[in-house]
C-alpha cells in the first residue's frame, strides 16, 4: 500500500484569530505584499546594522503594524473584503506618517523631555486613537475596553474613593507617558517585537515555506504512527517539534492540524478528541525552547536576564506537558480499542531526515547560540541568515555531483556564512564587517537562481516567506504596542502596587491562595485576549506581590505565563479549540472542554514548580551540584508519577477500563502527592508537615499500583 504522507501545502485555513481579513486580489494584493516586503526589510535592516536609536526604531515598527492593520482588516463585517476602502488607505498613510515624528523630530523632542508642545499632544492622541482602532480590528473589542478602562483610571482615577484614588494628572502627563517616552505604547513588549520576536517569527516562516513542517510529521509518523494510537501521538511529537520553530499556538492547529486532525479521525478517535489532541499539543509549543512564545523574549527583558535562562526554566515543564499529553492519548487509545497505523503505510524517519537534514542545522546552531551566551538578536539574525543560504543552496546542490562534493558545498557555505561572528575584516584591501559578507553571499546565491531552472521557485518562496512573516508579526506587534497603555497607566499611577499589597495580605494566610488568585486572573484575562497581554498585565499585578512572599520572580512569571496559554484552551472563549473545530467538524465548546482534561498537568506543573524550584532547574541557595542534581531528578520522577496517575483517574483507563472507586482512588494518591506543600499551609497548624502528606501519597499511589497488576486481565 501506498505510504500515508503528510500533506506538502496545508488546506485553506478555516479559521482565523486575528479578525476579519479582505481577500485582495490585482493592484490591491500587490500594494499590501509591497507594504508587507517593505516592513520585512526594515526588520532585517534593524538587526542587522541597527542604524536607528531605540524610539525611532520602536515607533517605525508600530507604524508599519498599523498600516499592514488598515490595508489588512477593513472597518467593519459589511465593509467590502474585496478592495481597500478609500479611507482605510488614508488611514495606514496617516498611521505610518505620524510614526515618523519620532525619528524627524528626535532631537527636538529629546531637548523638551518632560514638557511636550501643542502638536506633541496632537500627533501622540492621534497615534493613541489609530492604534486603538487597529487593535480593535486585529484583536476583537476585549483587548482594547480593557486598555481603555486603564486610560480612564489614569485620567479620572483621582475622583475614586479610598485606596483606588490616585493624585490627579495632567492630559500632558498621560500623553507623554503613553507615546512620548518607554513607558508606554512603546515599551519593553514593543522593544522585544520590534528586534528579536520579529526575527524569530521570520525564521519560523522561512522554514516552514522549506518544508519542515512535512519533515516533523513524516519522523513523527516514523517514529510512532505504528504504535498503539499512533495518530495521536504523531499529533503529540509532531506539535512538539513545531513549536521548536513556532512560537504560535493556534498557527500550529492550523498548520500541523491539517494532517493530524483528519488522520486521527481516519483511525478510530472521535472528532472531538483529534481536536483537543492537536489543540493542546499545539498550545503547548509556545513553552517549547528554542522558539518559544513572544512571551518568553518579553520576560527575559522585562527581567534583565538572558532568554537562555528563560528556555532553560521552561524546558521540563515542557516536556512533561508533552509527556503528559502523550500518555492521555496513549490512554484513550487503549480504552478505545484503537492500535497503530501499518507499517508499510508509514514513511522512514531515517529517510526523511537524510533527504532533509539541512533544514535542522539552523535550529542546531539557534539553539548553540542562545545556551552559548549569545543575546537572542544575534542568534535570531545569525539562524535566519543560515536558513536562507540553505534554502537558496539547495537548487544549487542538486548541480553538484552527490557524495563527497555535495558535502564539500554545504561545508563551504557553512565556513562562509561563520563571517558573522567577525566584527570586521579586510577582503581585497577593503574592509568588510562580517555581516556585510554574509549578505553579499546572500546576493550571489539570488543571482545564482536566477541564472538556473527551479531556482526562480525558491526565490518566489523566499518572498512569500518575507511577506507571510510581516502578516504573522501583526497580531504580535500591534498586542505589544496597545498592552503599553496599560502598563504606561500602572507604572504613572501605582494601581500595582495596590493589587499587590491585596495579595500579599491573602498570601500570609496562605500563599496557594495567593497563586490560585493568580491563576484565575491570567485564565478570566486570557479568555478574552491574547496571551501576551495577559502575561504583561497580570505578571505586572502579581509577580511583585508573589516576590514578596518568597516566590522568585522567574518563576513566578513563568506561573503567569503557563496559564495565559492554558487559558487558549479553557471554554468558553478558547482559541485553539475554536481553530482545531473546522478541521476536526467538531463543535468548539466540546474541543475546548475535551482539551482541558488533557491538559489536566498543564495546571499542576506550575503548582509544583512554585513549590520546588528544582522543577524549572533553579537552584537553592547554597546548593551542591549533586544535591541540585538529585533534587531535579526527584522533582522529575515526582512529578511524572502524579501525571501517571492524574491520566488514569481522567481517562479510567490502564490495562482495562477502571470503576469510579479506582479513578478515584488514583485521583486521591496524585492530589496528595502534587499538593503535599499547599496542604502543609493547614496541617503545620498542627505541628505536622509535607512529610505525612506525602507518605500517605506514596502508599496510596503503591497500592493503586499494585492492585491495578493484580487485577490485570489475563492473556490466554
Amino acid at each position: 500500500m501506498a505510504a500515508i504522507e503528510p500533506p506538502l501545502v496545508p488546506a485553506d485555513e478555516p479559521f482565523d484569530e486575528t479578525g476579519i481579513k479582505r481577500e485582495l486580489t490585482g493592484v490591491a494584493a500587490k500594494v499590501l505584499a509591497a507594504v508587507a516586503l517593505a516592513f520585512s526589510t526594515y526588520q532585517l535592516i534593524i538587526a542587522a546594522f541597527a542604524p536607528l536609536s531605540s524610539l525611532p526604531t520602536r515607533s517605525i515598527h508600530v507604524g508599519f503594524l498599523m498600516m499592514l492593520a488598515f490595508l489588512i482588516h477593513p472597518i467593519s463585517n459589511r465593509a467590502s473584503r474585496k478592495r481597500i476602502a478609500w479611507y482605510d488607505a488614508v488611514l495606514a498613510v496617516v498611521a505610518f506618517a505620524l510614526a515618523l515624528y519620532h525619528l524627524v523630530f528626535e532631537s527636538a523632542l529629546i531637548a523638551r523631555s518632560g514638557d511636550p508642545n501643542t502638536l506633541d499632544l496632537v500627533v501622540g492622541t492621534v497615534t493613541v486613537v489609530l492604534l486603538f482602532d487597529a487593535a480593535r480590528r486585529v484583536l476583537g473589542l476585549a483587548l482594547p475596553i480593557i486598555c481603555a478602562a486603564f486610560l480612564a483610571y489614569g485620567m479620572f482615577g483621582e475622583f475614586l474613593p479610598g485606596f483606588l484614588s490616585h493624585r490627579p494628572y495632567g492630559y500632558d502627563q498621560i500623553v507623554g507617558q503613553l507615546y512620548l517616552g518607554t513607558e508606554g505604547i512603546y515599551g519593553i513588549p514593543t522593544l522585544v517585537s520590534a528586534t528579536y520576536i520579529f526575527l524569530f517569527i521570520l525564521f519560523g516562516t522561512f522554514l516552514e515555506h522549506a518544508g519542515m513542517i512535512n519533515l516533523f510529521n513524516s519522523v513523527a509518523l516514523g517514529f510512532v504512527g505504528h504504535a498503539r494510537g499512533g495518530p495521536a501521538k504523531v499529533a503529540v511529537i509532531s506539535s512538539g517539534m513545531m513549536g521548536t520553530i513556532s512560537g504560535s499556538g493556534v498557527a500550529n492547529v492550523l498548520t500541523v492540524g491539517q494532517f493530524t486532525i483528519p488522520l486521527m479521525r481516519r483511525f478510530g478517535y472521535t472528532p472531538v478528541f483529534a481536536g483537543a489532541v492537536e489543540a493542546t499539543s499545539s498550545m503547548g509549543g509556545q513553552i517549547m525552547p528554542p522558539v518559544m512564545g513572544a512571551v518568553a523574549f518579553i520576560m527575559a527583558e522585562t527581567l534583565g536576564i538572558q532568554y537562555a535562562e528563560v528556555a532553560k526554566a521552561a524546558i521540563i515543564p515542557a516536556l512533561l506537558y508533552f509527556a503528559s499529553a502523550f500518555w492521555m492519548v496513549h490512554l484513550e487509545a487503549g480504552r478505545l480499542g484503537l492500535f497503530g497505523l501499518p507499517k508499510d503505510q508509514l514513511p522512514s524517519a531515517r529517510k526523511a531526515l537524510m533527504q532533509r537534514w539541512p533544514l535542522l542545522l539552523p535550529l542546531a546552531v539557534l539553539v548553540y547560540l542562545l545556551f552559548a551566551g549569545y543575546t537572542p538578536l544575534f542568534a535570531g539574525a545569525l539562524s535566519l541568515a543560515l536558513t536562507v543560504v540553505i534554502i537558496l543552496g539547495m537548487p544549487l546542490s542538486t548541480r553538484v555531483p552527490a557524495g563527497v562534493l555535495r558535502s564539500l558545498f554545504w561545508i563551504a557555505l557553512g565556513l562562509m556564512c561563520g563571517a558573522f561572528f567577525a566584527k570586521e575584516f579586510t577582503v581585497a584591501g577593503l574592509r568588510v564587517q562580517g555581516v556585510e559578507l554574509v549578505l553579499l553571499i546572500i546576493a550571489a546565491l539570488v543571482l545564482a537562481n536566477l541564472a538556473i531552472k527551479g531556482g526562480r521557485d525558491t526565490l518566489i518562496m523566499c518572498r512569500d516567506a518575507l511577506i507571510e512573516g510581516a502578516r504573522q508579526a501583526l497580531p504580535v506587534g500591534i498586542a505589544c504596542a496597545v498592552v503599553g497603555m496599560v502598563v504606561g497607566t500602572m507604572t504613572l499611577t501605582g494601581v500595582a502596587t495596590v493589587f499587590g499589597n491585596w495579595v500579599v495580605s491573602i498570601g500570609k494566610a496562605s500563599i496557594f491562595l495567593s497563586l490560585v488568585l493568580t491563576m484565575v486572573t491570567s485564565l478570566v484575562l486570557g479568555m478574552g485576549i491574547p496571551t501576551i497581554p495577559t502575561y504583561i498585565i497580570t505578571s505586572s499585578l502579581a509577580a511583585p506581590a508573589l516576590l514578596k512572599l518568597g516566590v522568585p520572580l522567574l518563576i513566578s512569571h513563568m506561573f503567569v505565563f503557563y496559564f495565559g496559554i492554558i487559558a487558549d484552551l479553557t471554554p468558553p472563549v478558547a482559541l485553539a479549540a475554536f481553530a482545531a473545530a473546522p478541521i476536526a467538524l467538531a463543535i468548539g465548546f466540546a474541543i475546548a472542554n475535551q482539551a482541558v482534561r488533557i491538559s489536566l498537568a498543564g495546571f499542576v506543573i506550575p503548582y509544583i514548580a512554585v513549590y520546588d524550584h528544582t522543577l524549572m532547574l533553579q537552584a537553592d541557595p547554597g546548593m551542591s551540584s549533586s544535591a541540585f542534581l538529585l533534587a531535579v531528578v526527584w522533582a522529575v520522577t515526582e512529578t511524572l508519577l502524579a501525571i501517571g496517575l492524574w491520566g488514569i483517574a481522567a481517562i479510567g483507563y490502564f490495562n482495562r477500563a477502571l470503576s469510579w472507586a479506582e479513578r478515584g482512588w488514583s485521583f486521591a494518591a496524585a492530589a496528595l502527592i502534587v499538593r503535599a506543600d499547599p496542604l502543609t499551609e493547614i496541617t503545620k497548624r498542627f505541628g505536622l508537615g509535607a512529610g505525612p502528606i506525602l507518605t500517605v501519597g506514596y502508599a496510596l499511589a503503591a497500592a493503586f499500583i499494585v492492585w491495578l497488576y493484580a487485577r490485570r486481565p489475563k492473556t490466554a
